[in-house]
């Protein structure tokens, strides 16, 4: 069952280090929307919808800070791309590569965040958010590209969705693969929740970093396993 969960054959060692990346995946946001003025840098379906209550007029949203975001998840997520159809065939290099690349993009807000004083707006709240969304879009084109079923990184919709729709079944380490997801996505967002109440900013992004970190040397580690999960079929 375990072995299913976290390090199944078809993957390897892929789903215990994208649970990581779904952590920071509720780390960052909850920066994002309770520090950078109500914007997503994970979620981009929320964030497409905070685009609307701006642009609707509703007091307390910011369209500049949401088409940051947006612009930046979407220069991320070609950037993803652009590296999955270079480094894909091997999974465990893409993943290293990408998870070393977004270590450094938060490393910057995490320094950008300690340098500034809170409360952050206008270019520091812009940028802060900028890199954020830029590391998500990474993270989630590379999510796409290595195909671990249920775990997206950034987007509990389908998991929640098949969770309730495959109730019935008896695929239970599925089920639970998906439980956990949305289970480390909310431990994501209730810590960063409690960090930036009780801590600040800083020391939250700074707590992203030593997740990616560890995510960074487990991917690099993953490059001395040789085997099929590293070549394995993806979904386009």
């Amino acid at each position: 069952m375990q072995a299913v969960l976290l390090a199944d054959p078809r993957h390897g060692p892929l789903p215990a280090l994208l649970v990581g990346l779904t952590a920071v995946s509720g780390l960052v946001d909850a920066v994002s929307v309770l520090r950078l003025g109500r914007v997503f840098v994970a979620n981009m379906t929320g964030n497409v919808v905070f685009i609307g209550f701006a642009l609707g007029g509703a007091p307390g949203f910011s369209l500049a800070a949401s088409l940051v975001a947006l612009g930046a998840f979407l220069g991320g997520a070609a950037i993803g791309g652009a590296a999955a159809a270079r480094l894909g065939a091997d999974r465990a290099v893409l993943l290293t590569a990408s998870a070393a690349v977004e270590l450094v993009l938060l490393g910057c807000a995490w320094a950008g965040a300690a340098a500034v004083h809170e409360p952050y707006a206008g270019i520091a709240s812009a940028t802060l958010a900028g890199l954020g969304a830029l590391a998500m879009g990474i993270q989630n084109a590379v999510a796409r590209h290595l195909a671990v079923p249920d775990l997206t990184t950034t987007v509990l919709t389908m998991t929640l969705t098949g969770i309730a729709a495959d109730l019935r079944s008896r695929r239970g380490p599925q089920l639970l693969r998906r439980l956990l997801a949305v289970a480390t996505m909310l431990g994501g967002a209730v810590t960063g929740t409690l960090l930036l109440l009780h801590a600040g900013t800083a020391p939250t992004l700074g707590v992203v970093v030593a997740v990616l970190a560890c995510v960074t040397a487990g991917a690099g580690m993953s490059l001395r396993r040789p085997g099929d999960w590293r070549t394995a079929p993806h979904a386009v």
